[in-house]
């Protein structure tokens, strides 16, 4: 296990783990949240494999 320390605000922490997707890169993490536990998995398994950019813009299409 790795962990990195940051500062994580507490509205997030308080969403459930369920509810959020987290990816992270060399520069930057980005915590996608959703309305249930359905739209996570499937934002994650249409996900898998792509770059950061093309996981945005789905999320964007499709979950906003």
């Amino acid at each position: 296990m790795i962990c990195v320390k940051a500062e994580i605000p507490k509205e997030i922490c308080n969403i459930d783990d369920e509810l959020k997707a987290i990816y992270h890169s060399e520069s930057s993490i980005c915590i996608w949240v959703f309305n249930n536990r359905t739209e996570r998995n499937k934002f994650m398994e249409n996900t898998i494999g792509i770059l950061k950019m093309e996981r945005e813009e789905y999320f964007l299409k499709y979950f906003q």
